[in-house]
């Protein structure tokens, strides 16, 4: 069985790592590159570094920062999202030191720059962030660069269709930052059931990630503050997790870390 993965995210604005509410109200965590530096150490399967305010600034990617994390020398795959544009932004991302990287507004800016960037640097590469939520009837697309939100475009299927990007980063926007809040009809609705989703936006107990882990289409649960609140939190969640498809904890957890990955 292919194991499936714990993502670290660190959420990135005005150059500081912070603890966002439904990306509206945010607390500053510290400098991005040490909790970076933390999740690595910790075990994370991957870590997913997202600049959130770099396109509504119309800026590029944080190289600065991507050139700091590159210094830390991670053994973690490293993921990058915020301000690319274009192709040569991509191609540069990966350059300085990102495995992968997420592709936001360009999604709804120019699709077909996110198809070249598949073509030079493979689907594996490319990950789709997809803010949605569920209205009881359709799911619908965020478009926080306007602040609209959409129904799920014939466009976003026919490009997951083409085997264009690898995996989609689908984020309950709404419930991000909010105990337990994940909503499990994004899931459930999801249009293309043959494309890999890593669930993220109010995950923060062991029974949520079990039963989405328990999903066929789940290749990872991404979790972000929810990690900083106890230095073996990471590695708490893991053993919480004990028996599902997951890769196990890189240290030993201590036990009475459990009881805040368990309600």
């Amino acid at each position: 069985m292919l194991k499936k993965r714990l993502m670290g995210v660190v959420t990135v604005k005005n150059g500081w790592a912070v603890q966002s509410f439904g990306y509206q109200r945010y607390l500053p965590l510290g400098k991005p590159e040490c909790l970076v530096e933390n999740l690595n150490r910790w075990g994370a399967d991957e870590i997913l570094v997202q600049v959130i305010d770099a396109s509504t600034k119309g800026l590029g990617p944080d190289f600065k920062l991507l050139e700091k994390i590159s210094q830390l020398g991670l053994e973690t795959p490293l993921v990058y999202a915020g301000g690319i544009r274009n192709l040569e932004d991509a191609v540069k991302v990966i350059q300085m030191g990102a495995d992968r990287l997420v592709v936001d507004a360009l999604l709804h800016a120019n699709l077909g720059e996110v198809i070249q960037i598949s073509q030079r640097l493979g689907a594996q590469a490319v990950i789709a962030s997809l803010p949605l939520s569920w209205s009881g009837q359709e799911l619908l697309w965020f478009n926080y660069l306007k602040g609209q939100l959409h129904p799920f475009p014939e466009s976003l299927l026919n490009l997951m269709h083409s085997e264009t990007i690898s995996e989609v980063f689908l984020c309950d926007y709404l419930h991000e930052g909010q105990e337990r809040g994940f909503e499990t009809a994004l899931v459930d609705h999801f249009p293309n059931p043959k494309v890999p989703l890593i669930a993220f936006g109010g995950l923060s107990s062991a029974p949520q990630l079990q039963d989405l882990l328990s999903r066929t289409q789940i290749s990872a649960v991404a979790i972000g503050h929810f990690l900083t609140y106890l230095e073996h939190a990471l590695q708490a969640y893991k053993e919480a997790l004990f028996g599902m498809p997951i890769r196990p904890s890189k240290y030993e957890t201590r036990f009475s870390l459990l009881s805040h990955v368990n309600t």
